[in-house]
């Protein structure tokens, strides 16, 4: 049975009761009179709480206690009492098991409507999905259901619609409105070549797309998963909440228990008035708020930080970052645009760029790609190769024509030479932020090819924000150390560790982690052991998979500063926890001494009903505050506040 269908069943007949209390004064008896209050307690006591006793039950068999122990105890207490009472012909107080279960169910009503309003702000992307797409089958354009889109299918999409899959634009173009996904209110102008995400919408154009993931693949389904899972992680803090939680319980047992002593034995009152007093220290002390403090403020902090583009993938990750002293980069594709140009080719230019766009057909490499582009540019055929070999972190070599031929950085000449008017070319070109390529023929260095992937526009401001929060930031990067440090001079990195091989690149994070925790940024799969090992991962949302699995946290828009707003958000979240556990530890230190009665003889006290009451006003304050943090201010240094 759900929490709301045991409130309402313990609201509709624990009102008789309230009637009873409210119109005694003027004469009038609820019929039946504790035989009505014996049979509605009853059914509140085996439907309405029977969870809690049940959940009370199995934690003491594991030696355990937990906030439903002292709600049982407490509403047991009154309840059983009140039956022997009843027998004996002494006062009864049915009213205050039901009412207490009533207003703790309450407290349990806010917080599950609270995580429902949660989760419906991801929710509400998920429905912001197109039904249906116009693909191409058998030479004709047919509307088919989203179910039956398939990876390879061609899809059009007219102005006003919505883009069913994840894709690439193969005709036409257009402005797509992608706010739904990334929080960017400008459209996006596409073209042929650029991709394109499901549930974003159109604009003015008509283009065809290759749809190439499809299903819970496509990017929203990713972030609707990501996001439902961070809302259900804890963080470490909540760890210490629940030892708190543990040992919290028995000593609030052990303060009912003197209580009752107290006043029945050393100030001699009734048995019913040491057990109410007794009672209400058990009610009140309940620490749902404090249970409340920490779930709440996750989900709502990582729901708001999807609607930026920004996906927290669970508690652990928010906490980490709020130590956080070192912000480390990777330089292709993170800080630079990942869209390397040749930019000058020193030697036959003929002969240098056919061998080595021969030897590049058979790479990877970012920069094997700038360099077959220009040899596509310029109608050179690559030759074929016989016995490649890919060099790890060097470059690569082969047989051209019969002779072996290689193409990579200056790592390779030591096995090779080099005329010194070639080698000054290369220091220049390195100190003009250009990365270098050797090409060799034999043993002999025959050209240069210098390949410059120029910095992102957001960079410059995105790294000034990260040291005016204090943070140091760092370069790690496998290319030449010249190159990385004029790069670095642009954008204001304060450090560079350049000639970095991809297998090392994890090592230097370790080491740096010596001095505080540190957060690594990238997006390539040789950045994926470095996210996995630094303290927080940051991962490009436009990297492969592996890099974007090993983050902690995803940019979603591929902005480089939205790491200061990832920190920003991070960090409030988690002072939000903070002043949660706070304020719901400090109704329980306040709570208990007047529930215990030592403000009696000032006419200060709380009866199990009214305890009660405060303590499902204390789990509302707590949930209150969470959802707030949805209006908060979140002061990034990126020039604005979000």
């Amino acid at each position: 049975m759900s929490i709301m269908s045991r409130f309402w069943i313990s609201l509709i007949l624990s009102l008789p009761m309230l009637a009873e209390m409210i119109l005694h004064p003027f004469g009038w008896m609820l019929p039946g009179g504790e035989w009505t209050m014996l049979v509605l307690t009853t059914l509140i006591m085996a439907v309405s709480a029977g969870p809690f006793w049940q959940s009370a039950w199995a934690s003491f068999k594991k030696h355990h206690s937990n906030m439903d122990t002292l709600v049982a105890i407490g509403t047991a207490t009154a309840y059983f009492y009140s039956v022997y009472a009843m027998i004996t012909h002494q006062a009864v107080f049915f009213e205050s098991a039901a009412f207490v279960t009533t207003f703790v169910l309450l407290g349990q009503v806010f917080e599950e409507r609270m995580r429902h309003n949660a989760s419906n702000a991801v929710e509400k992307l998920v429905n912001l999905q197109a039904k249906e797409a116009e693909v191409l089958r058998n030479g004709e354009l047919v509307k088919v259901p989203l179910s039956e889109v398939a990876v390879g299918d061609l899809i059009r999409v007219k102005p006003g619609e919505k883009i069913a899959v994840d894709g690439v634009i193969t005709k036409g173009s257009s402005a797509v409105d992608e706010s739904m996904v990334t929080g960017e209110s400008m459209p996006v102008e596409k073209h042929a070549g650029d991709h394109v995400i499901g549930s974003t919408l159109n604009s003015n154009g008509t283009f065809m797309f290759k749809a190439e993931k499809v299903g819970d693949e496509t990017m929203l389904s990713q972030i609707v998963a990501l996001v439902k899972k961070a809302q259900n992680s804890h963080a470490p803090i909540q760890k210490l909440t629940d030892q708190v939680s543990n040992i919290f319980v028995p000593i609030v047992l052990i303060l009912s228990v003197l209580t009752f002593l107290v006043w029945y034995v050393f100030l001699g009152t009734s048995v019913a008035s040491a057990l109410i007093f007794a009672v209400s220290v058990v009610v009140i002390a309940c620490p749902c708020a404090l249970g409340l403090a920490t779930p709440t403020a996750l989900m709502v902090g990582t729901g708001r930080s999807a609607k930026m583009g920004i996906l927290i993938k669970n508690g652990e990750v928010l906490e980490a970052v709020n130590d956080v002293t070192t912000v480390v980069f990777d330089k292709t594709g993170t800080i630079t645009m990942g869209k390397p140009e040749v930019t000058d080719i020193v030697g036959n230019q003929a002969q240098v760029l056919s061998l080595a766009a021969s030897l590049e057909a058979n790479s990877e490499h970012p920069l094997a790609s700038a360099i077959l582009a220009q040899a596509k540019a310029k109608g050179i055929v690559p030759a074929p190769v016989a016995d490649f070999q890919a060099i790890e972190g060097q470059g690569v070599q082969a047989n051209v024509d019969g002779q072996l031929a290689f193409v990579g950085n200056d790592k390779l000449l030591v096995d090779y030479s080099i005329d010194e008017a070639l080698k000054k070319r290369a220091v220049n070109l390195q100190l003009a932020a250009k990365t270098v390529v050797f090409v060799g023929r034999g043993h002999q260095v025959i050209g240069l090819i210098a390949i410059q992937d120029a910095p992102k526009p957001t960079s410059k401001e995105a790294i000034a924000a990260l040291k005016a929060r204090g943070l140091k930031t760092v370069m790690l990067t496998g290319d030449n150390k010249r190159v990385a440090v004029a790069i670095a001079e642009q954008v204001g990195i304060d450090a560079v560790i350049a000639d970095v091989l991809p297998a090392d690149k994890a090592d230097h994070v370790a080491e740096l982690q010596k001095t505080g925790k540190v957060a690594f940024v990238g997006d390539g799969i040789n950045d994926a052991p470095a996210l996995t090992v630094a303290d927080v991962g940051i991962a490009m949302g436009s990297g492969t998979d592996i890099a974007i699995e090993s983050g902690g946290i995803v940019l979603v828009k591929n902005d480089l500063r939205d790491v200061d707003r990832a920190l920003a958000i991070s960090q409030k979240t988690f002072k939000r926890i903070k002043l949660n556990l706070f304020w719901a530890f400090v109704y329980n230190v306040l709570g208990i001494p007047v529930a215990a009665g030592i403000f009696y003889g000032i006419g200060l006290t709380l009866s199990p009903e009214l305890a009660g009451l405060a303590m499902a006003f204390s789990s509302l304050s707590v949930v209150t505050s969470s959802v707030l943090l949805n209006r908060a201010k979140i002061t990034s240094h990126v020039n604005e506040a979000v």
